[in-house]
């Protein structure tokens, strides 16, 4: 059985022949959504929201592919998701301090397992503490990054992140174990 140098890099075969002609696309969706989607639910702890970031992450990419190496797609796309996600943020702060307060559902439970307790105080954080916990700790982002995407500055970003490790400690150190 052969199998084309597109079949084994779709990124590839996208970014080649471009998104809207290539049944490659589905193969990139498919070899990325996952990831995207567990980044998403982290950011905006809701199911729904994290589903349409993440169309709106695809939506992008279809109608304005990047000019760039397919190595470099799934970095780009996560990079497109983020800032969707942050948006999405600033959109809700700003229509709950304007008076339309839509009603915030909590966040899904955590999944059993070893990670239980530190997902429990993640989602324990303020706001803009797990925002920047999870762009730095989880996601991989540096301090400059950070600071451009939220429109801080990065000494802030630096105290919001040792604010937020700070916190996980105490909430983790007053965890129950077994609970």
């Amino acid at each position: 059985m052969v199998i084309s140098a597109a079949a084994e890099r779709p990124d590839e075969a996208v970014l080649t022949t471009g998104p809207t002609t290539s049944a490659g696309f589905a193969e990139v969706y498919r070899t990325h959504n996952r990831h995207l989607y567990a980044a998403a639910l982290r950011l905006l702890r809701r199911p729904e929201e994290a589903e349409d970031a993440l169309q709106e992450t695809f939506l992008t990419f279809y109608r304005k592919p990047p000019d760039l190496e397919a190595s470099r797609l799934g970095p780009w796309l996560h990079r497109v998701l983020v800032n969707e996600c942050i948006d999405r943020m600033r959109r809700r702060r700003r229509w709950r301090t304007t008076g339309v307060d839509e009603d915030l559902a909590p966040a899904p439970p955590p999944q059993d397992g070893p990670s239980l307790d530190l997902e429990r105080a993640v989602s324990r954080l303020p706001e803009r503490a797990r925002l920047v916990f999870l762009l730095h700790d989880v996601e991989g982002f540096k301090h400059r990054e950070m600071a451009g995407m939220l429109d801080l500055t990065e000494g802030t970003t630096k105290s919001q992140l040792f604010r937020a490790r700070k916190l996980l400690r105490e909430f983790i150190g007053r965890t129950p174990r077994g609970v």
